[in-house]
């Protein structure tokens, strides 16, 4: 019998995580609902906010469009994504999604399995600086600097 427990947890709870651009929450984790088998969360960007290219080697991504308009490049070909489509990135895929719509875009991903170690999920492959929109809205600049 499991004693792992079911586990409400707010998105408000979650800080914003803006070290790869527009607003992360990993809302469901190990750290957060106790979590074995992968996380899931909600992604946030605003008109022209982009989350920079990566990939993950240990595991598959799935994406599912809740609000706006995004585009996803996937090994650097552009794709579209619109309301109520989903996306499997396999591992090893890179990826960067941008905001392409004229209001707030929102999307459910789901990463699974975990990776052995926090550090080992995610590979960066540009800076948030590399994928800022040209013309960034005042505070956007200086949230890339900081914190997923």
């Amino acid at each position: 019998m499991s004693e792992q427990r079911p586990c409400i947890v707010d998105l408000d709870q979650v800080p914003p995580n803006r070290r790869r651009g527009g607003d992360l929450r990993a809302v469901l984790t190990p750290a957060t609902a106790g979590s074995t088998s992968g996380f899931m969360g909600l992604a946030l960007a605003e008109p022209g906010e982009r989350i920079a290219e990566h990939y993950h080697p240990y595991s598959e991504e799935f994406v599912y469009v809740v609000a706006g308009e995004w585009e996803v490049d996937l090994d650097g070909v552009p794709h579209p994504l619109r309301v109520d489509q989903g996306l499997l990135i396999p591992p090893h895929v890179r990826h960067r999604f941008r905001n392409v719509g004229a209001g707030q875009a929102r999307l459910v991903f789901h990463l699974g399995p975990l990776a052995p170690r926090p550090e080992l999920g995610h590979v960066d492959t540009e800076t948030t600086a590399d994928a800022a929109p040209a013309a960034a809205p005042a505070g956007v600049a200086e949230a890339a600097g900081g914190g997923r």
